[in-house]
């Protein structure tokens, strides 16, 4: 008899599974309990989690508690259509397709980058811009990236890309683990990072 687990993820890429597992780490931080989990990757990226998620999923509906699909909004192929609109749309198709309502979609909007960008001074050491003359928000000022007052890029991928690439370091999912693992948490404020937290919490509520 195949043991029940709590958690099956299906994520887009690799930036998205290491950012997870790297969140998943930190349960007491999130205030949760020990999560066992399992992720994937989609083949098809974006798009295949948006179309076809659904299938996908259908097979484990009697082998996990719950599940999640993570996908950025930029590449899925229906970026007309608002976060919370797709976002719906498809927790709906995984509602009537075994999942009732243990399941829940978070679309990074536009990209996980977004979860990225935060005011902590671990972003500046995962980028790999310690010791810069320039700190990196500075730069991202200077630059264009970023308006001054603004949190976050408007094309997060973007400036990560030309960030990374100003200082010689190789783009890697592990930049994504190292941020998940040490950026305090409550210092993103991105909508889907925020649902993300919250349907853990309400999945598996910290018992303290």
């Amino acid at each position: 008899m195949i043991q029940r687990k709590n958690l099956i993820i299906l994520a887009a890429d690799k930036d998205i599974e290491y950012a997870v597992k790297g969140l998943l780490s930190r349960t007491e931080s999130l205030g949760v309990t020990p999560i066992t989990a399992d992720i994937y990757v989609h083949p098809n990226r974006d798009s295949g989690c948006l179309r076809q998620s659904t299938a996908f999923l259908r097979a484990y509906a009697g082998q996990y508690d719950h599940a999640m699909v993570l996908f950025d909004r930029e590449g899925c192929g229906q970026e007309t259509r608002t976060r919370p609109e797709l976002e719906a749309g498809l927790e709906e198709s995984l509602s009537q397709n075994g999942w009732e309502d243990r399941a829940g979609v978070v679309i990074l909007d536009p990209e996980i980058e977004i979860w990225v960008w935060s005011d902590s001074p671990q972003v500046d050491r995962a980028l790999g811009w310690e010791g810069q003359p320039l700190n990196l928000r500075d730069w991202l000022i200077e630059r264009g990236f970023l308006a001054s007052g603004q949190l976050k890029p408007m094309a997060p991928k973007e400036a990560m890309r030309h960030a990374l690439h100003k200082v010689r370091k190789a783009a890697s999912p592990a930049i994504f683990h190292q941020l998940a693992r040490n950026v305090g948490l409550d210092r993103c404020t991105d909508p889907s990072f925020l649902k993300f937290r919250s349907l853990l919490t309400q999945w598996f509520p910290s018992n303290s």
